[in-house]
C-alpha cells in the first residue's frame, strides 16, 4: 500500500503538472510515466555498470550506447531548465520512442512498444514546470518493484476519482490473489483481453520470475519465449497501451504482445484457442449493438451485455485445458435472463467451473461500489464439473469504505489461497463456514444460480425471552413509577 510520504510526493507533482497547464488526468499520468520511465532507464544502466565493474566484463545490454550519456537522467537533471527542456524534447523523447528496436526487436514493424510509442507526445509546457517535476521525481526510488506498483496504483486512483477510465484499475492485492491461485507456469501463454495498464500481465511476469526464474532464462529460446511469446494484452485506448508497454518493459518483459483491439468486435485475426491462461477484469458497465459484436460470440450467447460477451470471449480464446481467473459483477451469478442462464449452464455443464469467490462490495471503492466475484474455470468442452468451490470473502485487508485504510489483521486472502490448495478435500465442510463445496446436481437444480447466498447457511443464535406474564408485571411496575413521578412533578409546579 502506498505510504503517506509517497502519496504526498505524487500529489505535489500532480499539482505542479496541473497548474502548469496539463489538465487532462490521463495526460498527466502519461507524461509522468514517460519521466519515470526515463529515470528508471538510468537506474537500470547504473546497475549494469556496477555489475560490469564487479565482473570485469563489458556492460551487458547497455541502455545507453556511446555518445548517449547526456540522455541519462542523472546527467540532464543537473543542467539548466532551458537546456534540460531542449534535451528531453529533442533527444531523450525520440530516444525512448525507438527503445524497443534498440533492444534487438528490429524485425518487421519493430516491437509493440515502439509501435505504441510512435504517437507519443511530449506535452510538458515550459522549462520551469519540467525542472520542478524532475526535481520532485528525483526523490522517488524506483528500484523497488512495490514502489513502482504503488505509484501506478495511486495515479490510476487519481484518474478514477477524476471520473475517467476508473474501470482500468484492479487492486493489486486482488490481482496477486488471482495470479497465485492460477500459478502461471513457463509453458503458459497468458492473455488479458482488456489489459489497461497491464496489471495482470505484470503480476504474472513477477510470479514467473519469482517461481520459475531458472526455467524462463535457461537459454536464449526460453528467454525469447518469455519476452515475446508469453504475454498478450488487448485494449482500445492508445494511452493505456503506451503506459502498459512501458510498464511491462520496466518490469523486465522486453517485447510483450500488447496491441490495439476492440476485443468484442469482429477481428480479422484468428486467435481462437490460442491461450492457456486468461486473467482479466473486463469493463462491465455497458451494452453493445448486435451489429458491432463479433458473430462467433453471439453464437455462444446472444446478448448486448458486455460482461456476458467477455465471458463468451474467454471461452473462445482459451485452449482446451486452458484456465481462467476473471472478475464478474454479481449479476452474472444470478441474472434471470436467458443469456445469463445459458452462459452459466455452459460453464457448469460444458466446461469445468472450479470456484466462485464472492467479494465484498467495497473492494473497488472509492470509485465503484458494485458487488463482484472471481470466477475460476477450465475450458474442457466436455464437462468435468463435479463440485464448485465457494468462498465468502468478507475482508481483503483494507476498510470497505471510501478511505480503504489498511487493516492487515482483517484479510481473508491468505485463508483463500491456503484453502484453495486443498479445496477438493472440503466436501465435509458445513455450509455455515467461509468456504464449502456444492455438487453440480444441486447447482443445476437451482437453475444454475451461482450466488453464494443460495447455498450458504446462516446460523442463528437462539435468544431467550422472559415469559409474557413476567414482561407484563415489569410494565405495570414501570407505569406505577411513571405515575408517581408525574404526581411529584405536579406538586413541585403547584408551589
Amino acid at each position: 500500500m502506498i505510504t503517506g510520504e509517497l502519496k504526498s510526493k505524487v500529489d505535489r507533482i500532480w499539482d505542479t503538472m496541473w497548474s502548469g497547464g496539463i489538465s487532462n488526468p490521463l495526460s498527466v499520468i502519461e507524461q509522468l510515466t514517460y519521466l519515470l520511465f526515463i529515470k528508471r532507464l538510468d537506474e537500470l544502466h547504473t546497475l549494469r555498470e556496477r555489475k560490469s565493474e564487479r565482473t570485469g566484463k563489458p556492460i551487458e545490454n547497455p541502455v545507453f550506447g556511446p555518445g548517449e550519456e547526456h540522455l541519462r537522467w542523472s546527467r540532464f537533471k543537473e543542467t539548466a531548465p532551458e537546456t534540460m527542456f531542449d534535451t528531453l524534447r529533442d533527444q531523450v523523447f525520440p530516444f525512448i520512442k525507438t527503445l524497443g528496436d534498440k533492444n534487438g526487436h528490429d524485425g518487421e514493424g519493430g516491437s509493440t512498444y515502439t509501435h505504441h510509442m510512435k504517437n507519443a507526445l511530449f506535452l510538458i509546457p515550459t522549462p520551469r514546470v519540467l525542472a520542478n517535476v524532475v526535481d520532485q521525481l528525483d526523490g522517488i526510488d524506483m528500484t523497488d518493484a512495490d514502489t513502482k506498483g504503488d505509484l501506478y496504483e495511486y495515479m490510476l486512483d487519481k484518474i478514477a476519482s477524476a471520473g475517467k477510465n476508473g474501470q482500468f484499475r484492479t487492486p493489486r492485492h486482488i490481482i496477486r490473489l488471482m495470479v497465485d491461485m492460477t500459478a502461471p507456469a513457463p509453458h503458459d501463454v497468458i492473455c488479458d483481453p482488456a489489459c489497461g495498464t497491464a496489471g495482470f500481465l505484470i503480476a504474472a511476469s513477477e510470479y514467473l520470475q519469482e517461481h520459475h526464474n531458472e526455467a524462463i532464462y535457461r537459454n536464449e529460446p526460453a528467454r525469447r519465449r518469455f519476452n515475446e511469446g508469453t504475454f498478450h494484452g488487448y485494449d482500445f485506448d492508445s494511452t493505456m497501451l503506451r503506459i502498459g508497454s512501458m510498464n511491462m518493459l520496466l518490469h523486465g518483459v522486453e517485447n510483450p504482445d500488447i496491441r490495439y483491439r476492440d476485443s468484442l468486435s469482429e477481428s480479422p485475426e484468428n486467435d481462437a484457442e490460442k491461450y492457456s491462461l486468461i486473467l482479466a477484469n473486463p469493463p462491465f458497465a455497458g451494452s453493445l449493438d448486435y451489429e458491432s459484436t463479433a458473430k462467433d460470440l453471439q453464437q455462444i450467447v446472444k446478448t448486448k451485455k458486455t460482461e456476458l460477451l467477455f465471458l463468451a470471449l474467454f471461452l473462445r480464446l482459451l485452449q482446451t485445458g486452458g484456465r481462467a481467473a476473471v472478475i464478474v459483477p454479481d449479476g452474472v451469478l444470478f441474472g434471470s435472463s436467458r443469456a445469463h442462464k445459458t452462459l452459466r449452464k455452459i460453464l457448469v455443464e460444458n466446461q469445468k467451473l472450479d470456484a466462485v469467490i464472492s467479494m465484498p462490495s467495497g473492494v473497488f471503492k472509492p470509485y465503484a461500489g458494485v458487488s463482484t466475484a472471481i470466477l475460476l474455470f477450465t475450458k474442457t468442452n466436455s464437462g468435468g464439473t463435479d463440485n464448485v468451490w465457494f468462498y465468502d470473502m468478507q475482508a481483503d485487508g483494507y476498510s470497505l469504505d471510501d478511505k480503504r485504510s489498511p487493516q492487515p489483521d482483517k484479510s481473508d486472502l491468505p485463508d483463500i489461497l491456503e484453502r484453495w490448495k486443498n479445496h477438493k478435500d472440503e466436501t465435509e465442510r458445513k455450509r455455515t463456514e467461509r468456504s464449502f463445496l456444492v455438487p453440480k446436481a444441486e447447482i443445476a437444480g437451482n437453475d444454475y444460480d451461482l450466488s453464494i447466498n443460495r447455498y450458504k447457511e446462516v446460523e442463528y443464535e437462539a435468544v431467550e425471552h422472559d415469559p409474557p406474564q413476567v414482561i407484563l408485571e415489569r410494565l405495570v411496575k414501570l407505569e406505577k413509577e411513571i405515575a408517581e413521578g408525574r404526581k411529584e412533578l405536579e406538586g413541585l409546579l403547584s408551589k
